[in-house]
């Protein structure tokens, strides 16, 4: 077996991606490590994102993980292995668009065209939590701790919670995070916006989310969430505007639209097969 063999072994090791009813359910499956970001696991997580791109079969994605942590952060055992290497050469070079393959940790479900509910228990530390921050909607297990934890190896968040935590927390509350790189638990998180809900069975509740969101019109759900990044991005106001209207010019009228009508109608679930 060669190395590469060997890491692409390794990499398809950390990650299971299953379709059932137009759910995609992706899972850490690293769970004896509480899945601790590794190269394999960056490389496996990115992968699990960009298999599901333009799929028009999925409708939701379900992001979970085994074991008792859906993510401790990176992997102590890698800082050996990156102290040696050129930081520069490592993190600069922009390897998936805008971003590099950390980054790429967090924005392939921010970019994916389907809403993403990830179900968090244990702990989301550092490159756990910015994991987490991907996802549309985070239902979280009450004894959950969540940290931005890059302050205790003298470092700071690189892998793209900086783009998505100032539209979700205050600014003092973002800065003590960072700062403190002290835990809190899911009560404090849901009171500061990290998280949506906290419910005693993260992952059914993630699922249940998943199957309403499934029922409703792909079309409008795709649409929606163009819209939300549209003007979470900063663009004007005309631009937003114009891009309701493009959206909705777009669905009424259309297939699956005339369908929910139907559906409501008839008082039946709608069909879009």
């Amino acid at each position: 077996m060669t190395e590469q063999s060997g890491f692409e072994a390794e990499v398809a090791a950390r990650v299971r991606v299953e379709v059932r009813d137009h759910i995609a359910h992706v899972t850490l499956t690293r769970g004896d490590k509480m899945n601790a970001v590794d190269p394999a696991m960056a490389e496996a997580i990115v992968a699990a994102g960009e298999s599901l791109r333009g799929r028009d079969d999925i409708r939701a994605v379900v992001l979970a993980a085994e074991g008792r942590a859906f993510c401790a952060g990176l992997d102590v055992a890698s800082f050996g292995k990156f102290a040696k290497e050129d930081p520069v050469a490592r993190v600069m070079p922009r390897t998936h668009g805008e971003a590099n393959l950390m980054q790429q940790v967090c924005m392939v479900w921010r970019d994916l065209e389907v809403p993403v509910i990830a179900a968090l228990q244990g702990v989301a530390f550092g490159a756990g939590l910015q994991l987490a921050m991907g996802a549309d909607i985070r239902v979280a297990d009450p004894g959950t701790k969540l940290a931005i934890m890059e302050a205790k190896w003298g470092l700071v968040p690189d892998m793209g919670g900086m783009v998505v935590w100032p539209g979700l927390i205050r600014s003092d509350v973002l800065r003590l995070m960072t700062y403190t790189a002290e835990p809190i638990d899911a009560a404090q998180a849901l009171s500061w916006g990290l998280v949506t809900l906290i419910s005693d069975d993260p992952l059914a509740e993630a699922q249940r989310i998943a199957g309403v969101i499934a029922g409703k019109s792909p079309s409008a759900t795709r649409g929606a969430k163009r819209l939300i990044a549209l003007a979470e991005s900063g663009a004007s106001s005309a631009e937003v505007l114009l891009a309701e209207s493009r959206e909705q010019a777009a669905l009424i009228g259309g297939a699956h639209q005339m369908e929910v009508i139907a559906a409501n109608m008839a008082g039946r679930a709608p069909q879009f097969d």
